[in-house]
């Protein structure tokens, strides 16, 4: 299933190391950009999901466009919404773009047997079955749980160091 909520809890332990160094949104934006193509292959009834999106080469792509789309898209909801926020510079929009990206690719490969993560030099999937589904969930479920009250001080203490 696209659009999974697991990424996020990484994403959460990111934020709580990077700070106003790592976009969350940015992030989170990365994690739906490389789950279009799954969720246009359910729709064509593909037999594979997850192709050169889910490669570390799709990741670095799909990373730089996460970043350059998700900064200026990020400042504004911001704005819009008056969250009190640092300045949202490049640098955290390109930590939670590939930083998104390329954990998205690790902990799908571990998933899914339809992807080959370092193709075009490897056409099979040596992280399949690392650990199992449940413990991978776990683990993500763990470092969101772990992380959010440091992002969530983190978060505050930036706010107000920025007014």
């Amino acid at each position: 299933m696209p659009f999974t909520p697991i990424h996020l809890g990484p994403g959460l332990a990111f934020k709580a190391l990077g700070g106003r160094h790592f976009s969350f949104m940015v992030f989170g934006g990365a994690q739906v950009l490389m789950d279009l193509e799954p969720l246009i292959g359910i729709l064509r009834d593909r037999d594979v999901l997850h192709g050169v999106t889910h490669t570390w080469l799709g990741a670095l792509v799909i990373g730089s466009v996460a970043a350059v789309i998700g900064k200026p898209i990020s400042t504004m909801v911001l704005r819009w919404r008056k969250i009190p926020h640092p300045p949202l510079t490049w640098l955290a929009a390109m930590a939670g773009a590939y930083a998104g990206t390329f954990s998205h690719v690790l902990l799908d490969a571990i998933l899914h047997a339809d992807m080959a993560p370092a193709w075009p030099l490897l056409a099979a999937n040596p992280m399949l079955d690392w650990i199992s589904i449940d413990q991978l969930h776990l683990a993500c479920l763990a470092a969101g749980l772990i992380a959010l009250p440091i992002a969530l001080m983190r978060a505050r203490a930036d706010a107000r160091a920025s007014r």
